[in-house]
């Protein structure tokens, strides 16, 4: 007979996302005629550049012509995607990156989780709390974690609380772990890292042989210089860090499908025998085994994000959707309502009113305002009594949003 991965069994009710859609789906079945807007998960609601497009319709016909026509591509991504990202994205902040330790996917939602498949199972993980649920729900599938207690952490995991006391970044843990996710700017509160923040990582890495999984997605977002794009901005973090990073949210690629993984060839790990063992050949293996590489089509629209047309084209997108976070984090903040993030970052973290827990309060907004969000308990424990606003959206719908927020929610 058959048998299943129990570890799916340890999960929680449902992805926080579905769980979303369910509610939303069953209040909008009850009342057709009302109109929603959804500032709850991080999809992007604006045109790809035009740079992009014609990239995209340039490709499409030379799939149409035999001596142009592509098959198969590299699965680590064609070289000329990866050299503009190398240049642009790495080396002009002076990180020592080069081409070759990037790998093109289609997601770092999907790497950051199957990053787990070179890696021991006996390896202690810390995340944040509140935390990106793909991290820890990956874990929980791989077999790293026990089960969860009531207030949905799990055992085995080792929780570091972010929250308005700390800013809203996790302070080095006093024990030693050996994977270590951070994200920054932050998912879910916008948080932002300093340099010399990141130093005192990198440097608890290199101490402990730990390795960091960072999670750059929204990185262009930064519109503060001295605040680091790249871990590898960071002196050491060659040999102790693994950068994920997308063209979802700077481009508008979520529907495309395009990112890029950075493995560099010195950062090592142990093998069960304590030989050290070079962690790039593995991601490669992992990467050409299970993935055929991005379309051809999809990599050159990527590809344009780096011409002059291309990099204008994204600057007005970010600052678009940073304007709309300005107009939620100012409305809201004049309406009496606590708020975080929002500057630098793509997404508001609100303080709950009059104490309403992060569902009742995603209920009440749904149901009143016909407005939907992302409860913050949904993200971990320490996110309970918060709330996530996502600025990605048009902002005919941000500002009636506001306005129909700050009509209900007045403190």
């Amino acid at each position: 007979m058959a048998t299943i991965n129990d570890n799916y069994l340890k999960l929680k009710a449902g992805y926080l996302f579905p769980e979303i859609a369910r509610r939303v789906n069953t209040f909008a079945e009850a009342n057709p005629d009302a109109k929603l807007i959804k500032l709850g998960i991080g999809d992007v609601t604006e045109p790809l550049p035009a740079a992009c497009r014609t990239a995209i319709i340039k490709a499409v016909e030379e799939m149409g012509d035999r001596a142009t026509f592509k098959g198969y591509g590299p699965e680590q991504g064609y070289p000329w995607l990866r050299e503009k990202i190398a240049t642009h994205d790495f080396q002009s902040r002076g990180c020592e990156i080069e081409a070759g330790e990037i790998f093109i996917s289609d997601g770092s939602k999907c790497d950051t989780g199957n990053i787990l498949d070179i890696f021991g199972k006996d390896n202690k993980i810390a995340v944040t709390d509140p935390v990106y649920p793909v991290y820890v729900d990956t874990n929980v599938m791989a077999g790293h974690t026990g089960d969860a207690d009531d207030s949905g952490k799990y055992e085995g995991l080792v929780y570091l609380p972010i929250t308005a006391e700390n800013n809203f970044t996790a302070e080095i843990p006093s024990e030693k772990v050996d994977l270590i996710y951070l994200c920054f700017p932050n998912n879910p509160t916008g948080a932002t890292a300093s340099k010399d923040y990141l130093k005192t990582w990198v440097d608890y890495a290199k101490a402990n042989g730990s390795v960091i999984f960072f999670d750059a997605a929204y990185e262009a977002f930064i519109t503060d210089p001295d605040l680091p794009h790249s871990i590898y901005e960071i002196d050491g973090a060659r040999d102790c860090a693994i950068e994920f990073r997308s063209f979802s949210k700077n481009a508008g690629f979520t529907g495309t499908r395009c990112a890029l993984t950075v493995v560099p060839k010195t950062l090592t790990a142990k093998a069960s025998d304590g030989s050290d063992v070079e962690l790039w050949p593995l991601w490669n293996r992992r990467h050409c085994t299970k993935f055929n590489g991005v379309s051809y089509i999809v990599q050159r629209g990527a590809e344009a994000v780096y011409s002059e047309e291309g990099q204008g084209q994204v600057k007005a997108l970010v600052n678009f959707y940073l304007e709309n976070a300005k107009i939620i984090c100012d409305q809201l903040t004049a309406a009496g309502l606590t708020v975080y993030g929002g500057v630098n970052a793509p997404y508001v973290w609100v303080k709950t009113p009059n104490g309403l827990s992060s569902w009742d309060f995603f209920d009440k907004l749904l149901n009143t305002a016909n407005v939907v969000g992302t409860p913050g308990s949904g993200f971990g424990a320490a996110g309970e009594g918060y709330f996530r606003i996502s600025a990605f959206n048009s902002r005919e719908n941000v500002d009636e949003a506001m306005q129909r927020i700050t009509d209900k929610f007045k403190v």
